[in-house]
């Protein structure tokens, strides 16, 4: 998290990163060029099965302003502009999609060596306002989300989290869906050299009774290149081999096999990232 606790969202996020970003089963294609006047443009297309998806982004920095436009095969135009440092510790997010009207939101961040605090309201009569607080430092860190509903008056999310972080070791509880389900996530670096790192996430949900339980690694083979493998408590395991051929530029293989029925075949996923 660096120094001071961070959002609510990097509550976990490093456990979260190892077991689940990068693992498709999809087909993904992106590749970003840039303007004379330093405009960011990204085209990206995504084969899920039979469909396919695809979107157009562009991002503009001048100074502390940052804008990005994205248009998606739904013909929905998404825009965020991102004021950095208005003043110290702050940041301002206006976002809205076109043509959803009530999309509006804008959504301030503010961080301090002991806390960090975000808050968002809908652009709309009757907002969403969203709080989410974090209070501690960069060694034990407690959290709340809370989301309320002005038009009807209810809360439509109240989740809490508790953190604690070491120099190797990353070991969080979190409570969500209005404290019916309970996550604890642990991330371990084996050796910062080769990037080697183990995490775990159990998870129990108290109506339903049920518990789920992922626990995956990673590794650089070199600098350029880094595995990762998972399993869940399905019998569900993952693996992925990503590749950095040049600088920005990176190729991600995936795969997933069902362990307790090996029969299936197994689902491959293939996403290229391409930067000048």
């Amino acid at each position: 998290m660096g120094k001071g606790p961070g959002l609510y969202p990097d509550i976990g996020k490093k456990a979260r990163d190892l077991l689940y970003r990068d693992y498709q089963t999809d087909h993904k294609f992106s590749l970003t060029t840039y303007t004379a006047n330093g405009v960011a443009i990204t085209s990206s297309g995504a084969k899920k099965g039979d469909l396919f998806l695809a979107d157009v982004s562009t991002k503009l920095v001048n100074k502390t302003i940052t804008t990005d436009v994205k248009v998606d095969t739904n013909s929905k135009l998404l825009t965020t502009i991102t004021i950095d440092e208005p003043a110290p510790g702050l940041k301002t997010i206006f976002s809205f999609v076109v043509p959803d009207q009530r999309s509006g939101k804008v959504e301030l961040q503010y961080l301090h060596e002991y806390a960090g605090i975000s808050t968002s309201i809908g652009l709309t009569a009757s907002p969403l306002v969203n709080f989410s607080g974090v209070a501690g430092n960069n060694t034990v860190a407690l959290g709340t989300d809370v989301c309320f509903d002005t038009a009807t008056g209810n809360f439509t999310k109240y989740n809490a989290a508790l953190s604690f972080s070491s120099s190797d070791l990353i070991a969080s509880l979190i409570l969500n869906d209005k404290a019916d389900t309970l996550t604890a996530s642990y991330y371990h670096t084996v050796s910062p050299l080769t990037n080697t790192a183990v995490g775990a996430e159990l998870s129990h949900g108290f109506s339903s009774n049920e518990n789920s339980l992922t626990i995956g690694t990673q590794h650089s083979l070199d600098p350029l290149t880094t595995v990762k493998a998972r399993v869940n408590i399905a019998g569900i395991a993952s693996a992925l081999l990503q590749h950095e051929w040049r600088p920005k530029s990176v190729l991600t293989i995936s795969g997933e096999v069902d362990t307790r029925a090996i029969e299936k075949s197994a689902k491959v996923g293939l996403a290229l990232a391409l930067k000048p």
